[in-house]
């Protein structure tokens, strides 16, 4: 090899050698700046990643608010509950570790099917409820073998408790677990087992009862086991609510209710418009939904003939019967027709071909409204309805609260309904008929209205016109912190209503109001036998029995069979309207029994009743509220 050749060789091995130092140069640089900019510029970046690898941030439900009475009663509290919850992201075999635990504790296939449904829809981290009210031994044992159980732990939250069981349990509802329409993005709802409320006033100031949800920041190791809690923040509890019911008065009219198979009854302060006692029979107890229902527990609620799930002061509906007749005269005198006009009752109100029964087969002779409302007549308030039509009355039972909501804090309220022309025309296409205002002069045909709406249609009678309003809100709100406030104003003291005048006639209300003192108070009254003899608590009232089937004109003929005699689907609504002190009114009550037979036997006395209780418990109910707050005072 020539010198040339070796020289043309060296030049090109140090040419690559050049270039292969080059390139080692340029990515041992690259390096370097990939490194600076790794540990130096995004060093805060990875240092937060590393402790959110380290450091697991866990969601806190709140303590949910209180439920009390208005002088403080817990009505709905809550109690501790040890539960086994599953993180799934923490479990290589799911359902080997159910298989293990079912060890334990026995796991149903209902709640093994729940589980799965549970973990698919939840993420990974999310931990799932496997049990719920567990006794201590159990939580023992599970936590013994928790180690040989990847995924699953102890956790000790709130159960919600009703320690009045069903006596307010139509008022209260309950809570249950958040069901998958219900899920709204917000990550409180994705805790297990966490509950919302789902009736009553649970649901209705559910968001207010449910507070904020604290967090938990514990430091755990690679495989996501907790080694410590670093931090927690326990959250914002609920609010305390306090209700406008009276636990004392609401547990009488439970009970009063407890001998009829099905009814209602509602007690409301005239001058404030607060319920202080709402109660449907039969009941339930709302304990049973927070723990969860069996499928046979469902099944014999939700299948049962009587309803006890339904709420029948807001949202059954029945014919009013006579107590809509108060509407009726007070329509009438709007329209002209004064106090002193007279009808002969012979029994029987014949229009065309048409017969309309008074529910006295030899009638009642001559009447004046007062006289027509003492004894009930039915030929005299078909006569009323004849001469003004349907229209003015439906006019009159609106502005009374009938036929619409009443707008009380409450969900799942009906209407119940008051026809007129332009109603049937719209929604049957039909013309209103004479016929059919008679039927409707005596609270009867299409009108249907709930148990609440009576005692407003009482109370705003009572009241001297006023637009009472209901509600189960009180305005003394005892916040989660122990502080005491008023709101909307409580002065303890009210002169008068504080609602909007109505507008109806004075002299009008004097003419109904007294009809219905001597329905109770007077001998041949048709309530008299349900009168208040305790002087100075006399009611007045208006009793109403509501037919569910059409008595044939052979049945009329042979002798119209007696209620004790039917079947007892087949039998006659009971229902009273009244209120107490007449001479200064203050409550107001409707009761209505379904099938009970006659207002004046069966309802009649349930509202007696109620009214004396309301009235005798009187004094303590009339604290001021300003004294409450003056002395820092809360529930116990």
């Amino acid at each position: 090899m020539t010198v040339q050749s070796n020289q043309q060789l060296y030049r090109t091995f140090t040419r690559r050698a050049a270039m292969l130092g080059g390139a080692q140069l340029v990515l041992l640089g690259s390096l370097a700046a990939r490194m600076y900019y790794l540990q130096v510029v995004e060093s805060d970046r990875y240092k937060l990643l590393a402790e959110e690898n380290r450091i697991s941030l866990r969601l806190l439900a709140p303590r949910r608010g209180r439920i009390l009475d208005r002088f403080g009663q817990p009505l709905a509290t809550n109690d501790q509950n040890y539960r086994i919850v599953l993180t799934p992201e923490q479990t290589e075999d799911l359902e080997g570790t159910l298989q293990s635990l079912e060890t334990i504790v026995s796991i149903s296939d209902s709640e093994r099917a729940r589980i799965m449904k549970e973990v698919g829809r939840s993420r990974a981290f999310v931990p799932v409820t496997v049990k719920e009210n567990l006794d201590w031994p159990l939580v023992a044992q599970v936590e013994v073998n928790t180690p040989d159980l990847p995924g699953v732990s102890i956790e000790v939250e709130q159960r919600r408790n009703y320690p009045y069981g069903g006596m307010v349990s139509h008022v209260l509802g309950y809570v249950g677990v958040v069901a998958e329409a219900e899920l709204t993005g917000d990550p409180l709802l994705e805790l297990p087992g966490f509950r919302v409320g789902k009736s009553g006033i649970e649901k209705q100031y559910d968001t207010d009862l449910r507070g904020s949800a604290g967090n938990s920041q514990v430091e755990v190791n690679a495989v996501g086991r907790v080694i410590r809690e670093l931090a927690r923040d326990e959250g914002v509890p609920g609010k305390d609510l306090v209700t406008t019911l009276d636990m004392g008065l609401q547990t009488f009219t439970q009970q009063s209710l407890s001998a009829q198979l099905s009814g209602a009854a509602v007690c409301i302060d005239i001058m404030t418009g607060e319920i202080l006692a709402l109660a449907s029979t039969p009941s339930y107890d709302p304990t049973a939904f927070d723990r969860g229902l069996t499928s046979a527990e469902w099944q014999a609620l939700t299948t049962d003939p009587l309803r006890p799930l339904s709420n029948k002061a807001l949202n059954g509906t029945y014919a009013p019967g006579s107590t809509f007749k108060t509407v009726v005269a007070m329509a009438a005198m709007e329209q002209g027709i004064g106090p002193d006009h007279t009808v002969f009752c012979n029994g029987v109100t014949v229009l065309g071909s048409a017969r309309f029964h008074c529910w006295k087969k030899q009638g009642h002779g001559t009447l004046d409204m007062i006289g027509g409302i003492r004894h009930s007549c039915d030929s005299y308030f078909y006569d009323l309805a004849r001469r003004i039509g349907i229209d003015p009355i439906a006019a009159m039972a609106r502005r009374f609260g009938l036929g619409q909501l009443t707008g009380i804090d409450m969900p799942s309220e009906k209407p119940g309904l008051i026809p007129d022309r332009a109603w049937k025309q719209a929604t049957m296409g039909d013309i209103w008929h004479p016929g059919e205002s008679l039927v409707a002069g005596i609270g009867q045909g299409f009108i249907t209205t709930t148990p609440l709406q009576l005692a407003v249609l009482t109370a705003r009678l009572s009241s001297g016109g006023y637009a009472i309003q209901p509600k189960l809100h009180r305005d003394m709100v005892f916040a989660a912190d122990g502080g005491a406030a008023l709101r909307e104003g409580d002065s303890g003291s009210v002169l008068k209503p504080p609602f909007p005048s109505m507008g109806v006639s004075p002299e009008h209300l004097a003419v109904v109001l007294e009809g219905m003192n001597q329905v109770s108070n007077a001998t041949n009254g048709t309530a008299y036998r349900a009168r208040i003899t305790i002087p100075g608590m006399e009611l007045a009232g208006k009793t109403g029995t509501a037919q569910v089937r059409r008595i044939t004109m052979s049945e009329r003929n042979a002798g119209v069979r007696k209620n004790e005699d039917l079947p007892w689907p087949q039998r006659d609504h009971a229902l009273f309207i009244g209120f107490a002190p007449v001479h200064a009114p203050r409550y107001a009550v409707a009761v209505v029994i379904e099938h009970g037979g006659g207002g004046s036997v069966i309802a009649g006395p349930i509202a007696r009743d109620i009214l004396i209780e309301a009235q005798t418990r009187d004094p303590a109910r009339r604290r001021p509220a300003e004294q409450m707050v003056q002395n820092n005072e809360r529930p116990a």
